[in-house]
Order: C-alpha cells, then structure tokens, then sequence
C-alpha cells in the first residue's frame, strides 16, 4: 500500500510553504499525495498562484502523514474554524507523521496536537507557540515524537527532505536533494534574525505587529485545546 501523504490548502496560504515539501514528497517511492480543501475549488495563495485539490475532507482518504503549509493571513483565517480543525484533529489520530510548515504550527496547536510538545514556527512567531500548549525550539526542524514542524516558508524544503530521510533513509533522501538540485548559495547573509537583527525589528513593526495581535486574540477564541 503507498503511504498516503496529505496537505491541507486554504485561502490565502503561503504556496512555498506548501510546495517546497510537496515537490520533495512527491519524489518519494511508494506514497500518495493528495492535496485537500474544504471544497474541491481553486485555492488561492497569497502571492496569487490558485491551487487546485485533489480531495476535499468528505472523500480525502486516512493520511499517514499529514501537512499543514502556514501563512500569516491564511492561517489567521483557518485557526478557528471547526471544521478545518476537526478535520485536522480526526486525521492527525490515525496519522502516523503529524507535521506543519511555518504558522501552519499553530493550526496543529488549536487543534489540541502540540501539548507539551517541542515545536518551531516562523521567527516572528515563535513567542507565541506557548499560547497553545508548545515549548519552543529554536531549530530549521523539530522533531517531537510523531510530530515534525519548520520554521517559515523556505524551511520547508529542509522539512521535506528530512521527513524523506525519516521515511525512506537518507539514501533517498540525498538523491531527492540532488535531483532537485537542493544547494543553496543565498547572494545575501540576513536569512535570519539573528543575522540581520535590524532588518528584523523593521518588518515586525511593519509586516507582523498586526498578525501577532490577531494570532493572540484568534487562539483565545479557537477551539479548546
């Protein structure tokens, strides 16, 4: 049987945070990937690329792994919606990889899934993983138990391979990296905060303050984890 492998789609997602890991999946022997939604409509992410599902939650099979991409206004749109979290909730039970990308942690959070986990998030994020019951770690990718997430958006290609080198070996997962050709040589050293401290401080208070604050107030009101 393959193993089935599923990403959950909403609007307004980061679609890197969601195709990063799923070009990586994809090339793993032996698996299925199905791409779902509330319904079987195009899914538009944040940078206007549409995604089109391939199951919806009515007819989407039992995963054996499954993925939340993250996205700060997508998320802020999914974190307390009972059905999106429901679903999650039923399908992380029988899973056996129970996995997120960025601010998709938190949808794993409110859904009653990270409870004294160790977790990361996007950088702007992290002081919030707390709120919903995870002690955070400061890494590209955490592994608790069954429970794997990454840091924001471009993490999510390290996220895909080190669950390939989890599934298959890392055999496999050194040919899905070549294959891929997976040798970043960023022409800038200000990937993260701790390196570009300034740059940091700018897109917080430009960029996050608003979505740090609706965060807060959206898992107050979330479904009880």
């Amino acid at each position: 049987m393959p193993l089935n492998i599923g990403f959950v789609i909403f609007p307004d997602l980061t679609q890197l945070d969601f195709t990063g890991p799923l070009q990586v999946l994809s090339r793993l022997p032996q698996s299925a990937i199905h791409i779902i939604a509330k319904s079987a409509s195009p899914v538009a992410s944040d940078c206007g690329l549409s995604l089109v599902p391939t199951h919806t939650f009515v007819n989407c099979p039992p995963l054996d792994l499954i993925c939340i991409p993250g996205g700060s206004e997508g998320v802020c749109g999914i974190i307390n919606d009972r059905e999106t979290i429901e679903f999650v909730r039923q399908q992380a039970g029988a899973a056996k990889y129970i996995t997120a990308v960025c601010t998709g942690t938190f949808v794993l959070g409110v859904a009653g899934l990270l409870k004294g986990r160790r977790a990361t998030t996007h950088w702007a994020y992290t002081d919030l993983l707390p709120l919903v019951g995870a002690a955070y770690e400061k890494a590209r990718v955490v592994k608790d138990g069954n429970v794997i997430t990454a840091g924001g958006v471009t993490a999510g290609i390290d996220f895909g391979l080190s669950v390939a080198a989890e599934i298959a070996g890392e055999t496999t997962a050194r040919r899905i990296q070549l294959g891929i050709e997976y040798d970043p040589a960023p022409p800038f050293d200000s990937g993260h905060p701790d390196k570009a401290p300034t740059l940091k401080s700018e897109l917080l208070s430009v960029r996050y303050d608003k979505f740090r604050a609706m965060y807060r107030a959206r898992i107050a009101q979330a479904v009880p984890f």
